[in-house]
């Protein structure tokens, strides 16, 4: 019988780490960090937000450089540290343009989506979304919604969140439309009693 020869010294070095490994680790760690902390300050808290799609794909390539700069020895905390500062930069030049110019937020941005109007689910948006109705359940269970009829709106978020609009009884406040502004077919909750007459949900895109 022909037995695998291990090549033990080889497998070694994926359980083992040398002495000046761990101190380059640790020091790496420990400067990562402070970058991190000094970009931050710099750049404000929107670096975390989510309040966009973009804000959460920079979020995870931040945590990606992060890793990298640490465990990779090709990666150093030079070139960890310059990468940090770009993809804060960058996310600071995109919040700006989207303060300042409406269509740049419209560009970068995916919609948001109505999945419920009311207690009504929207199937055809359902499936835009990829989502089952065991997952919508899951979301309004998360929100303690404990009857359809407590539900107002349920959305889909341009994050992947989902939000669901509810009152604690289903005889609560209706719902006010502008905050439906910039949520893809919003229009169906007009045939909902329960929305309240208030400002148009698209007043937020006029110049």
């Amino acid at each position: 019988m022909n037995f695998i020869e291990w090549d033990w010294p080889a497998y070694g070095k994926w359980l083992w780490v040398s002495e000046p490994a761990v101190a380059a680790i640790a020091f790496t760690a420990l400067g990562i960090y402070l970058a991190v902390i000094l970009l931050t300050r710099l750049h404000g808290l929107r670096t975390f937000s989510k309040i966009s799609s973009f804000d959460f794909a920079i979020t995870v390539a931040i945590g990606s450089v992060i890793a990298s700069t640490v465990v990779l020895e090709s990666v150093s905390l030079m070139k960890g540290a310059v990468a940090l500062a770009a993809l804060y930069t960058v996310q600071f030049t995109a919040a700006t343009l989207r303060q300042r110019f409406g269509w740049f937020g419209h560009v970068q941005d995916n919609e948001a989506l109505l999945l419920m109007a009311g207690s009504r689910i929207l199937e055809e948006n359902l499936r835009k979304a990829q989502m089952t109705r065991r997952d919508l359940r899951s979301k309004l269970r998360e929100a303690n919604v404990i009857h359809k009829d407590q539900v107002r709106a349920v959305v889909m978020e341009t994050t992947g969140d989902v939000s669901v609009l509810h009152t604690a009884t289903s005889d609560g406040p209706g719902l006010d439309p502008a905050l439906l502004g910039g949520v893809r077919d919003a229009d169906h909750l007009r045939e909902q009693e329960n929305v309240a007459t208030g400002e148009d949900e698209n007043a937020d895109r006029r110049p």
